[in-house]
């Protein structure tokens, strides 16, 4: 007897890039101190995939990178288990997928608005913007869920990144702060 196996709503099929150029996996502690240390991480991986430090296209990697550890620490955590977090790029495109090992805590389909005033809840709004494209789906043969966003890197000769219209780097600054990686605003 075969099985489908069960689609949940707002869950994507598990694509990968077809043929990476760059990997890097690596598991952290499901701790503030294991997200710190896998966004420096990615920092360091990118820069040296040739996305250098301080670009627009840096950022906003990084801060995705931020933000997905950040809720897989805070809303994916299970006592004595690790997150994974996982880079691949291609020549056009950056893959980001971080693995928690928590399936009941599911993100939304669609991240609703949170108010202007809201200190927490921004994250997968900013991952939204950034993203090229971002998704989810439950893990198969294992608990949890892993959560990943691609973005396209800009073509040779572009100096604006080929994010999607309305950067959430300008809408962060209209709200006054920059998230602090832990879906808190910080001014």
């Amino acid at each position: 007897m075969t099985s489908e196996p069960r689609t949940l709503p707002g869950t994507t099929a598990p694509t990968q890039l077809s043929h990476p150029i760059d990997d890097f996996v690596m598991r952290f502690s499901s701790t503030p101190r294991g997200a710190r240390l896998a966004r420096r991480l990615a920092a360091l991986r990118l820069h040296e995939w040739g996305v250098p430090y301080d670009s627009e296209v840096h950022d906003a990697l990084t801060l995705i990178v931020a933000e997905l550890c950040a809720n897989a620490v805070q809303h994916g955590h299970v006592a004595g288990r690790d997150f994974r977090l996982r880079l691949a790029a291609d020549a056009a495109t950056v893959r980001i997928e971080v693995t928690d090992t928590r399936t009941e805590r599911l993100p939304a389909p669609g991240p609703a608005p949170a108010p202007a005033d809201a200190e927490t809840g921004c994250g997968l709004l900013l991952v939204a913007r950034l993203a090229t494209r971002w998704g989810w789906y439950v893990r198969i043969g294992a608990p949890g869920k892993t959560v990943w966003a691609e973005c396209a890197l800009p073509k040779e000769g572009e100096t604006a990144p080929a994010f999607r219209s309305g950067s959430a780097m300008d809408w962060s600054v209209g709200r006054g702060g920059y998230p602090d990686g832990f879906g808190a605003w910080r001014s």
